[in-house]
C-alpha cells in the first residue's frame, strides 16, 4: 500500500494542470495550490499517507458527512421532511432548485441541505452549543482531541456568504427554518471551518468503512442500515453536479470540499482521505480526483467490481 501511495503522490506532483483554488472564499485563495496528500486508513488500524498528511486544510463541504450523522442520531427518519435524497444535477450553491421545490432542498450535501441540516440539529440551542457538539463528534470519530475550527475561514465565509444567506432566507420564506437565519448561518460556517488533516479525516471516516463501526476502537458509531445509506447519498450526492462523473470514474462514495479535500469510503476496506487545493471548473479536487481514480485502478476498491 505504501508503495501504491509513493507512485500516486510523485505522479500528482508532476502535474503542471492543479485546477483552480476556490478564490471567491478569502482565505481559501491564499492556500498554496502545489500541495497534495493521501492517507488511506485500514479497518485494523494501519495507516498509510504520502504528501503532507498531517498539514491541516479547511473540510468545508465534507463535514456535512458529520452533521447529516448527527441529524439522522437526533430525528432518524424524520429527517427527510426537510430535506431530499436525490442528486441535484445544479451547482452546490443553485437557488433555482429550491424555488420549483416549495424551499425543500433536493439532498444534505448541496448547501441549502446542509443549511437545512443545521437548522434541525441546532433544537432550540445557541450556535456555540451546536457547534461545540459538532466538533466534539469529528473528534470522537477521528480519536482527536486536536481537531479545530480555523476562525479566520469562518470570518472569511461570513462576509462572502450572500449566496448562502439568501439560500436560508428563501427556505425561512417557505416556513422551512426553525431557527433564526443568521444563527443557522454562523454555526454553518464554523461548520464548514472545520481544520483537519489527511490523517484526521480519514480515520473520522473509518466507522462508513464497517457497517457503522469503527472496528480500529470497536465503537458502534451508527447502526448497519444507516452507514450504508450515508454511503449511498454519498456516492450519488457526494460531488455535487459532479456525482455520477466521481462514480463512473472512481466508483466509491466520496464528498467533497472546495478547500481541496474528499472523503472517500471503501466498503469493508478502507477510508481514504486526499487533499489538493485546485479545484476543477465543478468545485471538487481536481488532483484529488484522479488519485482516488488511480488507487481505485491499483486496488481493484472499486464498489462496482475490480
Amino acid at each position: 500500500m505504501q508503495a501504491i501511495l509513493d507512485d500516486i503522490y510523485t505522479t500528482m506532483m508532476s502535474r503542471t494542470d492543479r485546477g483552480q483554488v476556490a478564490n471567491y472564499i478569502p482565505q481559501l485563495a491564499c492556500v498554496n495550490p502545489d500541495q497534495f496528500a493521501i492517507t488511506v486508513a485500514l479497518p485494523d488500524g494501519q495507516v498509510f499517507s504520502a504528501g503532507c498528511a498531517e498539514t491541516l486544510f479547511s473540510i468545508q463541504s465534507i463535514s456535512k458527512v458529520f452533521t447529516l450523522t448527527i441529524a439522522l442520531g437526533k430525528l432518524g427518519d424524520a429527517v427527510w421532511s426537510r430535506v431530499g435524497r436525490e442528486p441535484s444535477g445544479d451547482p452546490f450553491n443553485s437557488i433555482v432548485q429550491l424555488e420549483h421545490e416549495n424551499g425543500k432542498p433536493r439532498n444534505p450535501f448541496i448547501n441549502a441541505g446542509a443549511i437545512a441540516v443545521v437548522d434541525a440539529i441546532m433544537m432550540g440551542h445557541q450556535p456555540r452549543e451546536t457547534l461545540g457538539e459538532i466538533l466534539q463528534f469529528v473528534r470522537f470519530l477521528a480519536n482527536d482531541e486536536s481537531i479545530g475550527i480555523d476562525e479566520k475561514v469562518a470570518q472569511s465565509e461570513l462576509t462572502t456568504g450572500d449566496r448562502n444567506a439568501a439560500l436560508a432566507h428563501f427556505m425561512a420564506a417557505y416556513g422551512r427554518m426553525k431557527h433564526p437565519v443568521d444563527q443557522v448561518l454562523g454555526t454553518y460556517f464554523h461548520q464548514c471551518a472545520i481544520s483537519m488533516s489527511c490523517q484526521q479525516l480519514a480515520k473520522a471516516g473509518m466507522f462508513l468503512v464497517s457497517d457503522g463501526v469503527n472496528k480500529h476502537t470497536g465503537v458502534r458509531v451508527v447502526s448497519a442500515q444507516r452507514a450504508r445509506r450515508i454511503n449511498s447519498l454519498m456516492l450519488m450526492c457526494g460531488h455535487y453536479d459532479g456525482s455520477g462523473e466521481f462514480a463512473f470514474r472512481v466508483g466509491l462514495p466520496g464528498k467533497s470540499g472546495v478547500g481541496g479535500g474528499i472523503l472517500a469510503v471503501a466498503p469493508g476496506k478502507a477510508s481514504i482521505a486526499v487533499w489538493s487545493p485546485g479545484l476543477d471548473r465543478i468545485g471538487n479536487s481536481k488532483l484529488g480526483t484522479e488519485a482516488l481514480e488511480m488507487l481505485v485502478q491499483r486496488t481493484g476498491w472499486s464498489i462496482f467490481g475490480h
